[in-house]
């Protein structure tokens, strides 16, 4: 071998070696991936390729838009440097090791995989708080709470209602601290309660409840029905009662009475019905009344009545039909009571001149007022007697009038109804005789006149020839 081949084989060796012994290894970052605030945590970074006899500075950064320096450490043949720390909130995100030669700028710094850390901060002290600041409205608003820890992070949070949890399908939306409920209705009152809760390495759970907020949601009143009666004060003063109510609606309530004129008396009550007092005369058209209801978000109105009340005047009448059995016998019977004319009537019916109530054994009322009332029997020993039925009106009793008594027997009712039967059957049969005695007669006569025409050909063709 040549001697300048073997000064060029020897240089390229130590190029070689001093270039491998001016290269820094990748430094690894070794340390928890969760960690707890207030907790004191190391994390360690190891270089394990790095120049002889060279201090090596080991740096520990949060890389985030701008990398924080954590902390520096030398090491001095190839030590594994310790970071210890007191985690802070800040200190959650990526984390990375930096490698660099001291007092040689001709060693490039190299960096380790970055490292997640998460940092967990107990919840606690959680609050609702009410955006809107309303805790009382009326249905079909929107309610909306927010959830808000005094201190915590990687927080989930559940709602409970009246101590039970809310159900989802009354949720219109739910994300993170937030309950949002649009279209509210009174079923969204009551006391709710945020529940706070996150963990530490899916072993320690921390939970925080918050104090009861309660929510008031109000029905709206619907519309009112209104109807009146008659109170007799005297022989000669009557006054007309009239009822407003609503089947809906959060008390207070303020109902309003109205004429075509305006307003007649208002009242508020913590319930929904109310009953004002008018002065009236009987016979007399007094004009129409309608009845208003606000409970604080808008007014509803009935429909207009006319104050008028028809005393009950006679003639005090009653019809009857029945049902038909096996063998045409009669098994049940209505009677049918109606007085001339009474806008108020009370009906009562009597046996024999024993009231009778609204049911009993073999019968019972049906009420069609003003109109008429029914009485509905069966037909049997018990329902034999004189019927008859008394109308006045439902505000005096002292103006009863009268019907006619109708007498009621069972035998002379299937009697009589056998008889008619009997007439009927036989008017038909009669009917079928007569029209079967015409269609002889009416067949006789076409053969006799078929004859004579036989009679008259046969002359006519003798003359002929």
């Amino acid at each position: 071998m040549s001697a300048s081949l073997f000064v060029v084989i020897l240089g390229l060796y130590y190029c070689s070696k001093e270039s491998y012994q001016s290269t820094l290894g990748r430094p690894e970052l070794i340390g928890p991936t969760e960690a707890l605030v207030k907790r004191v945590v190391d994390f360690y970074c190891e270089l394990k390729i790095s120049p002889e006899n060279v201090a090596i500075l080991l740096q520990l950064f949060k890389v985030d838009k701008s990398p924080k320096l954590l902390g520096e450490y030398t090491s001095l043949d190839r030590e594994v440097a310790v970071f210890p720390m007191v985690i802070k909130p800040s200190h959650e995100g990526n984390l990375t090791c930096v490698a660099k030669a001291q007092n040689n700028s001709n060693i490039e710094p190299t960096v380790s995989d970055t490292q997640y850390l998460k940092v967990v901060e107990p919840v606690k002290g959680a609050k609702i708080v009410v955006p809107s600041g309303q805790v009382e409205f009326f249905e079909g608003k929107t309610l909306e709470l927010r959830c808000k820890p005094t201190v915590g992070n990687h927080v989930s949070y559940s709602w409970m209602l009246n101590g039970q949890l809310v159900s989802q399908s009354r949720l219109l939306y739910v994300a993170d601290d937030y309950l949002l409920i649009k279209r509210t209705t009174s079923q969204d009152s009551g006391s709710y309660m945020c529940v706070a809760t996150n963990e530490f390495n899916k072993t320690d759970v921390f939970t925080a409840n918050s104090s009861e907020v309660v929510i008031t949601v109000k029905d709206l009143v619907s519309i009112p029905d209104i109807s009146f009666t008659v109170l007799k004060e005297d022989s000669h003063n009557y006054s007309a009662m009239v009822a407003c109510q609503t089947t809906k609606g959060t008390p207070p309530v303020t109902f309003s009475l109205y004429n075509r004129r305006g307003s007649v008396d208002n009242v508020t009550v913590d319930k929904r019905d109310v009953t004002f007092k008018v002065p009236m005369v009987l016979g007399r058209h007094l004009g129409w009344l309608q009845c208003q209801a606000n409970n604080g978000d808008g007014i509803e109105y009935s429909q207009w009545i006319s104050l008028e009340v028809v005393p009950v005047g006679g003639p005090v009448t009653m019809r009857y039909d029945y049902d038909i059995g096996e063998n045409y016998a009669v098994i049940s019977l209505r009677f049918y009571c109606k007085a001339a004319k009474g806008s108020l009537p009370r009906y009562q019916w009597f046996l024999n001149k024993t009231l009778l109530h609204d049911r009993g054994s073999f019968y019972y009322v049906v009420n069609q007022p003003p109109e008429e009332s029914v009485l509905i029997l069966s037909v049997g020993r018990s329902s034999t007697g004189s019927y008859h039925c008394e109308v006045s009106d439902s505000f005096d009793n002292t103006t009863a009038i009268s019907s006619k008594m109708l007498y009621l027997d069972k035998e002379e009712l299937n009697r009589l109804r056998s008889l008619v039967v009997v007439v009927v059957f036989g008017c038909f049969t009669f009917l079928v005789l007569l029209v079967s005695i015409c269609l002889c007669i009416g067949a006789k006569s076409s053969q006799r006149q078929l004859g004579e025409k036989s009679l008259i050909s046969q002359s006519t063709m003798r003359m002929l020839m």
